[in-house]
């Protein structure tokens, strides 16, 4: 394999220190890796990761799967019905898959293991920088996604519980969503976001596949037998415009985004070869696409254009489960939260040391006192924001936009300044080809994330 240009000045900022750090800190909940030496740079050395074909598949569509499946619906019904869904998303799928391939090619390439050690490595400084920063604003706003959908589904499960009528007003205090999110996000998110480890990851990624399947399966059991009190509204069979079927990009960009935690995935492989990854992510992102597909056509279908942005919003309190697949989903994202947190806050602990110039290895209890003040900052803002945006729909937005930059904007720079280090060494027309299409994703994740943050300013202007 060609070389690929290594940015050399990492030193400026202090990095050399923290790589290998921030490489745990950001690998996958289900990966585990060794530290990179000199004798790996080939795939075949020694040390290797022990994940097999199977297994990488595996923790691709757990990475792929979570809580964005509850917007699909509403996506459907944005894009103006079914061939407009199903046609958008088998289009936006071959550029997922190409977009884990170039990175894991990227990876080899640079002998670097996480997905913003490769931006640094192949693009430089600046956009090594960008990409952390993305990831940090991304990971926060997911964590605000995930506050939303635990209020969410605790107003439904309290409205029975407590035997209100769906909409009633005047309830009590300790029924209020606000009183309701804050005690569970105190009681539970703070306490497990603290630790500087995280030993539970490998549980709630369990715990996310099993309610990601059973809340599918109910919904597609919902839409073959419904209730009689669920009265779908108009179902519609066309798009008003071209329009609104970009506006359901973001809904797709943030479900089907896992390209952060797959370059993690990609050298925790026994033979890490870009061939069979490729095999790897085409098998999963089959899967992940069966899923949504499923969840977003037979949600669709039930409720049609009268979707709520979480489909689980439509059904009726009372249905027992639904009320499973909710508190599913709030077990989900109760663990969830922290492990998304701890991303976040590591990217920001290490632009925080290189901006410093400090290393690593410093007083523990410096250190302690950071993470801490680092995590009650994250965690209240957080709270605060969910707590006064109700609609997680305009959060879903926001977030998908931002899942573009690093499906399409970050693996489509590392593609053209890949082919830029190797243009004497490859024919023409296949370097044209691949810089071509390296310019192609950037632009088209330019394009999404662009438009989803012009209609989130001007729509809330205008409101």
């Amino acid at each position: 394999m060609a070389e690929v240009s290594i940015n050399s000045d990492l030193g400026e900022w202090g990095s050399s220190s923290d790589s290998g750090e921030r490489a745990r800190l950001l690998q996958s909940p289900c990966v585990d890796t060794a530290p990179k030496s000199e004798g790996e740079a080939s795939p075949e050395g020694p040390g290797r990761g022990t994940t097999s074909t199977i297994g990488a598949i595996f923790i691709v569509v757990n990475a792929c799967l979570g809580a964005g499946l509850l917007n699909f619906p509403a996506a459907f019904s944005t894009a103006g019905g079914l061939a407009a869904g199903v046609t958008l998303q088998m289009g936006m799928l071959v550029f997922i898959i190409s977009g884990l391939v170039i990175l894991a090619y990227c990876s080899q390439a640079s002998n670097e293991r996480t997905y913003q050690e490769v931006v640094w490595a192949v693009c430089g400084k600046l956009t090594g920088v960008l990409c952390e920063v993305t990831i940090a604003i991304y990971t926060f706003g997911t964590c605000i996604a995930f506050l939303i959908i635990i209020g969410d589904q605790q107003d439904k499960i309290i409205a029975v519980m407590a035997k209100e009528p769906e909409g009633a007003g005047g309830s009590l205090w300790y029924t209020d969503r606000k009183f309701t999110i804050s005690l569970t996000a105190f009681l539970f998110i703070l306490p497990l976001s603290i630790p500087r480890e995280i030993g539970f990851q490998k549980y709630a990624s369990f715990l996310s596949v099993v309610g990601t399947w059973y809340v599918t399966a109910i919904i597609i059991i919902k839409y073959i037998w419904p209730d009689k009190e669920m009265t779908p509204g108009d179902i519609l069979t066309r798009p008003a415009s071209w329009v609104a079927v970009f506006n359901a990009m973001p809904t797709i960009c943030f479900g089907f985004q896992c390209h952060v935690s797959s370059v993690p995935v990609f050298n925790s492989m026994r033979r890490p070869k870009v061939k069979t990854w490729g095999g790897v992510v085409t098998a999963a992102m089959v899967i992940a696409l069966a899923v949504y597909m499923g969840t977003g056509i037979c949600g669709f279908l039930t409720f049609g254009a009268a979707v709520d942005p979480d489909v689980l919003l439509s059904y009726p309190s009372e249905d027992m489960a639904v009320a499973v697949a909710r508190a599913f989903i709030i077990l989900s994202v109760l663990t969830s939260y922290p492990i998304l947190h701890f991303c976040g806050r590591a990217v920001v602990e290490g632009l925080w040391l290189r901006y410093q110039g400090m290393p690593v290895e410093e007083d523990v209890g410096r250190e302690r006192r950071r993470r801490v003040l680092q995590t009650l900052v994250w965690f209240l803002l957080t709270l605060l924001l969910a707590l006064f945006i109700p609609d997680i729909g305009k959060v879903i937005s926001v977030i998908g936009g931002l899942a573009a930059c690093f499906i399409f904007v970050f693996p489509g720079l590392c593609l053209i300044q890949a082919k830029l280090s190797e243009m004497e060494e490859v024919k023409p027309a296949s370097w044209w080809a691949l810089v071509s299409y390296g310019v192609l994703l950037v632009t088209l994740g330019a394009f999404i994330f662009g438009q989803t943050t012009a209609n989130a300013i001007f729509v809330d202007l205008l409101a």
